[in-house]
């Protein structure tokens, strides 16, 4: 594992907010702010200068918002790593921020500790898909959206879709080996399968394909 510091760029209007996530964020050994942005272009425009491990982006800016910011980061031959931030748990712009390629959200007036702790699941690969918050905005708003047919799922072996199912619920590598009695380094082979055969990105875009599809349904 490398011993480079995570490297993390801060999208806000607000410059008390940017400098609030600067300190909380700068305070780590392993984590360092290499940018701020005022808006979505301006954060495009630095990611670009400055290859940031992590994007860490408001929803509602001037000039471009963090949804079409992200969508076009995301979009990128280097995709970025971009953790939305909210103030409202139900917003709307949270799910098409999840659809536009984010790796997951955090609501704003979350302990510093989960902003740190977020930087770094989504600086390693994974995505920021907590069960209290995130579970019922996907199924909100897949109630809404209309089932999507998508023939590679039939592609899928049938562990492979049981890890689908976890990962929709919510679960991380290690409480899928739990529940289905494996060694994590296993899940980890079946999410990349997974990920792989469906053509995704990450477990953001496989828990919204998982809830659209219909494999997995609101309330589950």
């Amino acid at each position: 594992m490398s011993d480079a510091p995570i490297r993390v760029l801060i999208a806000d209007d607000q410059a008390l907010m940017r400098t609030g996530f600067r300190m909380i964020l700068d305070a780590q050994d392993d984590i360092e702010v290499v940018g701020e942005a005022i808006d979505g272009a301006d954060a495009i425009r630095r990611f670009e200068a400055l290859s940031p491990d992590v994007v860490v982006m408001d929803v509602r800016m001037p000039t471009l918002d963090g949804i079409e910011a992200t969508r076009r980061l995301a979009a990128l031959e280097r995709p970025a790593r971009v953790l939305i931030l909210t103030t409202f748990d139900l917003d709307d712009y949270v799910y098409e921020a999840l659809r536009a390629g984010a790796s997951g959200f955090l609501l704003k007036d979350r302990p510093p500790e989960e902003l740190v702790a977020a930087v770094r699941v989504i600086a390693a690969g994974e995505a920021l898909l907590a069960p209290s918050v995130t579970r019922r905005l996907i199924e909100e708003f897949a109630r809404r959206a209309p089932a999507a047919s998508r023939a590679e799922l039939d592609e899928l072996t049938e562990r492979e879709r049981e890890v689908l199912v976890l990962m929709a619920r919510g679960q991380s590598n290690a409480e899928i080996a739990r529940t289905l009695f494996v060694a994590e380094t296993t899940v980890k082979t079946h999410v990349g399968r997974v990920l792989h055969k469906l053509g995704l990105r990450d477990r953001a875009q496989a828990v919204v394909l998982a809830y659209e599809s219909g494999l997995v349904q609101p309330g589950d």
